[in-house]
């Protein structure tokens, strides 16, 4: 088990670096493309934060591990909004535009609600499991090329600003080649190793896929979202903090469930109805602590109440295995 914890340890590292190695490498041939800062916050670089989640769910669904793909996206979702909003905000309270609140936001609940949809074939078509099929796949990159165009207008019409974006670094042309094709190698090689080593560690404590990937896959592959908002909370930039967990959990559902349902269809196992209500409703938490308390602005307190919930949560997944 230790040499287990070792290889997931490892590929975890190794997914991180060559996520921050892919985006930055990307963002710097974009730049010198003469692409704005603000196109390549809102896509290269919120790619490459959902990276790891994409990595890790296609390799698991490719290695016959669908519970712990769909697992990944539902847990890291769930990360997102309840530890990471909620970790923030009790560093220091966030206070969001109220386009975020009345557009984006929005858009969580809904692709939530999709994939809660998508995920009960039993209850609405009568079929003998559920699953994420194919088609359900397409239809999830249909949203992903909505949610991208939607994106980009918002980059055209000016709706929002460079404040946003992040600083690019830039690099000579070879440099930035190396660090993409760097970045892709730690991706791919790190995305196994971890898989192996996370697959390793469920089987040596008897706990299911379903559970390691809501739990643990889910945690680590969530850590570039965790490390980005922490540090924009700390510079008081609370557009990076919340746009960087709508967007990865825009990414998530649409992207990477959507690209890796299409490769294979994704049974859902023990995967349940619970925990797809549970990311539904963190998502309209998401909106509600939002929203109607104190002038658009995450407290401590709902920071406190966020993480709360997680635990439970995660207690509770524990305490049924």
């Amino acid at each position: 088990m230790i040499i287990d914890i070792l290889i997931l340890i490892g590929g975890l590292a190794l997914i991180l670096l060559g996520a921050n190695c892919l985006t930055d490498g990307a963002a710097a041939v974009a730049k010198r493309w003469g692409v704005s800062d603000l196109v390549i916050g809102l896509t290269i670089v919120a790619f490459g934060t959902s990276a790891p989640e994409l990595v890790i769910s296609t390799l698991s669904a490719i290695n016959g591990s669908a519970e712990m793909a769909i697992g990944n996206v539902v847990g890291s979702n769930l990360f997102n909004i309840l530890m990471i909003v909620g970790v923030t905000a009790m560093l220091l309270p966030i206070k969001v535009e109220k386009s975020i609140m009345t557009n984006e936001i929005p858009l969580v609940i809904l692709s939530s609600l999709v994939m809660l949809f998508f995920a009960n074939d039993i209850l609405i078509d009568g079929d003998s499991e559920n699953a994420i099929s194919r088609i359900d796949g397409l239809i999830l990159l249909l949203f992903f090329a909505i949610f991208m165009r939607y994106t980009f207008s918002i980059a055209k019409n000016g709706a929002a600003t460079d404040e946003s974006t992040g600083e690019v670094k830039t690099m000579p042309g070879l440099k930035a080649t190396l660090f993409i094709l760097g970045g892709l190698a730690g991706l791919i090689y790190g995305g196994q190793l971890f898989v192996d080593g996370a697959s390793g560690v469920a089987r040596a404590l008897g706990a299911s896929e379903s559970l390691i990937g809501l739990t643990l896959v889910a945690g680590g592959t969530s850590l570039p979202e965790l490390a980005t908002s922490v540090t924009a909370a700390l510079k008081r930039n609370s557009g990076i903090a919340i746009g960087n967990v709508v967007g990865s959990n825009l990414f998530n559902i649409f992207l990477v469930l959507g690209c890796t349902s299409t490769i294979t269809p994704l049974k859902l196992g023990g995967i349940t109805n619970l925990d797809l209500g549970v990311m539904v409703g963190a998502s309209l938490l998401f909106w509600l602590f939002g929203y109607f308390f104190k002038d658009r602005t995450f407290t401590r307190a709902e920071g406190a109440v966020m993480v709360l919930a997680y635990i439970g949560y995660t207690a509770f997944l524990i305490s049924q295995q």
